[in-house]
């Protein structure tokens, strides 16, 4: 089994591939003052609950953009399976034509995103990252990642609006029946989730005109889920899009 492990601001996508077969997947929350036994024992617990262990982990990718959790996590992953996790950077081939103006500034989740939208969807290509930032990624007709615009994500916006104001209550990611609500909880839920899909729209509108074309909408990330049956354009749904892009580029390399 490969692990694949993305660490992301807020939480940790963790999965399992046996070829192109996903075994299992996982969420863990990012802690950045956790030992690196601290990270071991919360993967094993990750595989114990998927009736597996670390004897059957024989390779692994990381991708990460916390570098201070990062040197913890695949510490633990070597030290309890023996094998030296791959790091997605400079020197590993993604396969990816990458035309931003630093290309080393691209968050690796963005990337891993890409790979595997190229390999598995048409092109030109909007990938719709949904996490603690949103952000949309432009892949042109040639494959080629063309830059992002990135946002606050849907819980960063939640905890300021809950923080910020004295009246307004923290409240689940549920779709309200209608989008103006009659009462606060209702109110609030739809400002999240309707507000989301919207800007959504109208980001995808935007990147289309400045394009010049239509794209295949690709939708990732923990909240993406929620939103994307608000939305009013098609949009593919496909939470395990950085995964498989980590699979590809540890088949690349490996």
């Amino acid at each position: 089994m490969i692990l694949a492990v993305d660490i992301g601001n807020t939480h940790i996508l963790l999965g399992g591939f046996d070829g192109k077969k996903i075994l299992f997947t996982e969420l863990l929350t990012t802690h950045t003052r956790s030992t690196e036994l601290e990270y071991a024992s919360l993967l094993e617990t990750a595989l114990r609950f998927n009736d597996m262990s670390f004897d059957e982990v024989s390779g692994a990718i990381v991708s990460s953009v916390v570098p201070s959790v990062t040197k913890n996590i695949c510490r633990a992953i070597e030290r309890f399976t023996g094998e030296a996790p791959m790091v997605v950077g400079p020197g590993v081939k993604t396969g990816l034509k990458i035309r931003t103006d630093n290309p080393a500034q691209v968050g690796s989740d963005l990337i891993m995103a890409a790979v595997a939208g190229v390999k598995e969807y048409p092109v030109p290509q909007i990938n719709v990252y949904m996490g603690t930032a949103t952000a949309f990624s432009l892949i042109d007709d040639q494959k080629a990642f063309v830059g992002t615009s990135i946002g606050a994500g849907m819980g960063v916006a939640a905890e300021a609006l809950c923080e910020r104001t004295s009246q307004l209550p923290s409240v689940a990611f549920d779709i309200p029946k209608k989008v103006i609500g009659t009462n606060t909880i209702d109110s609030v839920q739809s400002g999240l989730m309707y507000q989301a899909a919207s800007a959504i729209d109208g980001m995808i509108g935007r990147i289309e005109k400045e394009y010049g074309q239509k794209c295949t909408i690709v939708a990732t990330g923990r909240y993406a889920a929620s939103v994307v049956s608000l939305c009013e354009h098609k949009i593919i749904l496909d939470p395990d899009l950085i995964l498989k892009g980590l699979m590809e580029v540890y088949k690349k390399n490996a």
